[in-house]
């Protein structure tokens, strides 16, 4: 019986080998493969707990071989009073026609790129060809991915940065203009920010409504990514009424995105979505036709996601011989 052995990659390796381009390129295909109905819906599994919970995103994906993967999450608010990251968790990669464990991963580093890139291919469809002014809200580790990711697909020139810690946004925005060279600025005025920008970014994990349809202007394009559980909202469901609204996956997004509120206040039904992102990237539904077309991306984080980055982390590890190998059947 031959002997198996699984690739574990830290989330140093994750972070060498997953680069910005090499992730939204994998993430794009996962989004047309779903699009073109070549990849089984996503599975999503909620488990609360004692100050958090935890969160199961499994999904079979085909790249240069047949891959499931399944990523498992713990949420918890409180560990950052005991100097521990808020997310926590691992990735499984397995060859889905053996079920053999190809690798064990990082998730922290998978999840904020993957989520990142999908922002930036939604962007490359939605957002205007020229949008140089971008908001972001939420100036943590997202909001950094964010901005690299978008920077690759827009000639982002401008950013205010907004956070309801202030002195959080003005380290950000002071960090981003030494590092990227782009131009930022610290604000404590979301709705004006806003509505100088051609795109906003809303990644918090706010209870609340931050954003509303006044603080956009034509033209704009907006990704809400922090929403991924009932409990959240950052986005006004009257705002989701007057836009095109694309999403991840619609069910999902009904079930605990931005839409999800917009449903229980019965402002609109699933059936008022105007398309999913792998429709769109597909082929098989438009994008932006018009320069004046607001659209907004209910991004819920879609388990091809993470298969996808999963997938092409592990192969690149192998091709530069980065990882360790553990024998879990000894």
């Amino acid at each position: 019986m031959p002997t198996l052995s699984t690739l574990l990659l830290t989330r140093t390796d994750v972070e060498a080998l997953l680069t910005p381009d090499l992730c939204r390129a994998a993430v794009e295909q996962a989004f047309q493969a779903y699009g073109r109905g070549e990849a089984p819906p996503p599975a999503l599994l909620g488990v609360p707990g004692v100050g958090g919970g935890f969160h199961i995103k499994g999904g079979l994906l085909r790249r240069n071989q047949h891959y499931f993967a399944a990523k498992v999450n713990g949420n918890f608010a409180g560990n950052v009073a005991h100097g521990l990251a808020r997310i926590q968790g691992v990735v499984v990669l397995a060859d889905a026609d053996t079920g053999v464990p190809l690798a064990l991963l990082d998730s922290a580093s998978i999840t904020t790129l993957r989520t990142a890139a999908a922002t930036a291919v939604a962007a490359q469809h939605l957002a205007n060809a020229d949008a140089s002014v971008l908001t972001l809200c939420g100036c943590g580790v997202q909001g950094r991915a964010h901005l690299i990711a978008l920077a690759r697909v827009r000639p982002i020139r401008r950013v205010f940065a907004f956070d309801i810690d202030s002195e959080r946004a003005h380290r950000f925005a002071k960090s981003i203009t030494a590092e990227l060279g782009i131009a930022a600025e610290a604000v404590a005025d979301l709705r004006t920010a806003a509505r100088a920008s051609a795109i906003v970014v809303t990644c918090t994990p706010s209870p609340t409504p931050l954003l509303f349809e006044e603080f956009l202007t034509a033209g704009a394009f907006v990704a809400a990514v922090g929403a991924d559980s009932e409990e959240k909202q950052e986005l006004d469901s009257g705002l989701l009424a007057s836009v095109k609204l694309v999403t991840d996956v619609t069910a999902q997004c009904a079930a605990i995105g931005d839409l999800h509120h917009a449903i229980r206040a019965s402002t609109l039904s699933a059936a008022d979505v105007h398309a999913e992102l792998g429709e769109i990237t597909a082929g098989r539904k438009p994008g932006r036709r018009s320069l004046d077309e607001i659209f907004v991306f209910d991004s819920t984080g879609m388990a091809l996601q993470d298969v996808a980055a999963a997938a092409v982390t592990y192969e690149s590890a192998l091709q530069m011989g980065r990882g360790a190998r553990v024998n879990l059947s000894e």
